[in-house]
């Protein structure tokens, strides 16, 4: 197979397998065409990102391409410039050698162009008698025209993420100002609803934020945020519901269950028992019993399975949440110790939520106590959060819905 004459670096530089396979490519795909420089310039530049480029080797390759005489690159011309460092240097704005010298490494290794070294690593050319270029040492520009097509899909590509990551952006500000507005409507009205639940999830959302978000990031803000969203107008038209059914207007006729769990007294005994302890009320006093930061709502729908775990085969209250969570404890056979633990550093509320969280993925954690013990630790120690396992949940019990519809 003829695949044209592989050329190898002068001195020290190393000959490596992709330097052969991107020479006997440019080969194969160097047709009888030409491109124009400065277009495929641009769109090394847009995809630079893609090809693992640098400005400053941007700004080389435009210094070597100013060297080539004519706009158009072709096969049958001369696709070969030998500048001195020093000329490319002063093309290219005084760069220092040793970053120049970096920089055409950088282009080589992407691919840009291939090196053709005389065989003392100068770089000139040999004319003939007419005065024509019979042979020439530097670097080839044939990758430029080879890939052409590549590196002009590889920009569109860039430009349409580009778009798609401006489009995610504005979303999720259009949908963060919403959920702020919607809770602030929910609190200083004092509509029914966990509306403080709603307000520490707002916070936690926003503050995993990133200084310079990728597009994945974005992503999962954007879902984050837009379950919350969905969370918000539910309480927002369940309080229109209640409104609706009260002909005094009076928007706690139809109060929903209260989330505070107060000692969770009616929980408490049968959890002491479980684990061969008296009840004692100063040991129930200790144990933390701060509030929820999440709407019990938005915790059934990420964890549908612990609600058949209730009284009465439902959970209408987080007394009830906690009561189940004490069954499937033992189901999965989490010690009561590890759940007790659990529930002194995370709470009984955050606790409950862990072990729905575990029990949904049961059939992908090896031992659910070990799990729910190294989550306590992270806890602990301040490195754990509910937030991202619940709204991980919520994601992949939405995604079969989204399908479907």
């Amino acid at each position: 197979m003829e695949t044209g004459y592989i050329t190898t670096p002068f001195g020290r530089r190393p000959m490596t397998l992709a330097l052969v396979k991107r020479q006997v490519a440019t080969e194969r795909t160097l047709a009888a065409r030409s491109v124009d420089k400065w277009h495929v310039f641009r769109d090394v530049g847009d995809a630079r990102s893609r090809l693992g480029l640098q400005d400053r080797a941007l700004a080389v390759l435009n210094a070597l391409l100013s060297f080539s005489p004519s706009t158009e690159l072709s096969n049958d011309k001369n696709l070969i410039v030998f500048p001195s460092n020093a000329q490319l240097s002063a093309r290219a704005n005084g760069m220092a050698g040793t970053t120049l010298r970096k920089c055409l490494a950088m282009l080589v290794e992407a691919g840009i162009i291939i090196r053709k070294d005389s065989p003392n690593g100068k770089r000139y050319a040999r004319k003939g008698g007419e005065g024509e270029i019979e042979d020439a040492y530097g670097f080839s520009l044939a990758p430029l025209v080879a890939r052409a097509s590549e590196f002009a899909a590889l920009a569109q590509d860039v430009a349409a993420e580009q778009r798609r990551f401006r489009a995610i952006k504005d979303r999720l500000t259009i949908v963060r100002r919403d959920v702020r507005k919607l809770i602030t409507v929910g609190m200083d009205e004092n509509l029914s609803g966990d509306w403080a639940a709603a307000e520490a999830c707002f916070v936690e959302i926003v503050g995993r934020f990133s200084r310079r978000p990728t597009l994945q990031d974005l992503i999962s803000s954007l879902d984050e945020m837009s379950l919350l969203h969905d969370e918000v107008s539910r309480m927002l038209e369940t309080q229109e519901e209640i409104t609706k059914c009260d002909g005094n207007d009076i928007a706690f006729g139809c109060h929903i269950q209260s989330s505070n769990t107060e000692s969770c007294s009616e929980l408490e005994p049968s959890f002491e028992k479980k684990q061969g302890e008296k009840s004692e009320p100063t040991k129930q006093a200790e144990r933390k019993t701060e509030p929820e930061s999440f709407p019990l709502s938005m915790v059934l729908r990420a964890c549908p399975e612990i609600g058949s775990f209730g009284p009465g085969g439902s959970i209408r209250s987080w007394r009830d949440m906690m009561s189940a969570a004490v069954t499937v404890r033992s189901m999965l056979g989490v010690s009561p110790s590890a759940y007790e633990d659990a529930c002194e550093i995370m709470g009984q509320a955050a606790a409950a939520i862990a072990i729905a969280c575990i029990y949904e993925r049961a059939g992908h954690i090896n031992s659910a106590g070990g799990y729910l013990r190294d989550l306590t630790a992270k806890a602990k120690r301040g490195e754990f959060s509910l937030g991202p396992m619940l709204f991980a949940q919520l994601r992949a019990n939405a995604i079969p819905s989204r399908e479907s519809a």
